[in-house]
Order: C-alpha cells, then structure tokens, then sequence
C-alpha cells in the first residue's frame, strides 16, 4: 500500500517561495525590477478589463526582470487600486485636453461618459504607474538586500557554532 503523502502546508510553501526570491540569480535588483513592473501595470489594468496583464510577458522578458516579483507587485497594485484610482483620473484629466469628449452617435450618453472616465483612467494609471514603479523599486530592493543579508549572517554564526562544537557534542 503506497503511504499517502502529507501536503505542504502554505506557511512552509510561502517560506520557500520567499527563499527562492531571496536566492535569485540577478539578485534584489532583479526581483525589485519585476516588482516595479507589476505595480506599473495593474495601474491601468482596470479599464483594461484586465488585457494589460498580458504586457507583463514582454515587459520582464525585455527588462530581464522575475516574473515571481512582478506577480507580486501585480497583487500588491490590486490592494492599493482603489484609492490611486482616484488619483489616476485626476492626473489623466490633467494630461488629456480639456475639450476631448468621446461621442458615439448610436451610444448613450451615459456609456460615452464612462468611456471618457475609462480614457483618464488609462492615461493617468500609465502616468501614475511608472511613477509608482519607480517609487518602489529601491525600497524593494533595498528590503531584499537586508533580508539576504540578514539570512547569511545567520548561516555564518550557525556555521561558526557548529564549527566551534567539540566532535563528540555532534
């Protein structure tokens, strides 16, 4: 009879998830790339009906960045969408001109108002995304570099004590 495995548990999957990042071949800064650039894109992904997801591929392919981190960064723009949306609508009617109107004859009036709302959404969430991004990326690879560093100090003393203990304490 085959003995049923024990699944992981989440915390143990997490941690080593987070070990994977921290042990990245580019380092924090390739991880805090694909942060950044999580963030950017879930700035203007709303209005999008979600199709500017698909720009992350490219996007980490062109910069070389982690996908892991901009999955991250890509969650991490969802939990704080709401109140930068306000944000990105202000900022877009801002940048676009005033007398810009979007008018489909065969549409509602009420469903061409919300594609303009839509258009300041987009403009400003690209505008505030890139921003965003580059806000974020230093305090993330920043954070990534004490946590790696942090952990390797540990493994250092944790080598020095077990170097330092007599064979038969073993």
């Amino acid at each position: 009879m085959i003995a049923s495995r024990k699944p992981r548990s989440i915390k143990r999957w997490l941690k080593l998830k987070y070990t994977q990042l921290l042990r990245a071949p580019g380092g924090p800064s390739f991880v805090a790339l694909g942060f950044s650039i999580g963030m950017a894109v879930e700035m203007f992904t709303l209005p999008t009906y979600g199709l500017a997801f698909f720009l992350i591929f490219p996007l980490i392919y062109w910069l070389r960045a982690s996908f892991a981190g901009a999955l991250i960064g890509f969650v991490v723009g969802k939990i704080i969408f709401i109140p930068v949306a306000f944000i990105n609508t202000l900022v877009g009617g801002w940048v676009l001109p005033r007398h810009i109107s979007i008018n489909i004859d065969f549409l509602p009036q009420w469903i061409n108002h919300a594609l303009l709302t839509n258009l300041k959404l987009i403009v400003g969430g690209v505008i505030d995304g890139i921003i965003l991004g580059a806000i974020f990326y230093f305090p993330v690879r920043l954070a990534l570099q004490f946590f790696a560093n942090k952990r390797r100090e540990k493994r250092k003393l944790k080598r020095v004590q077990l170097e330092s203990k007599p064979i038969s304490e073993i």
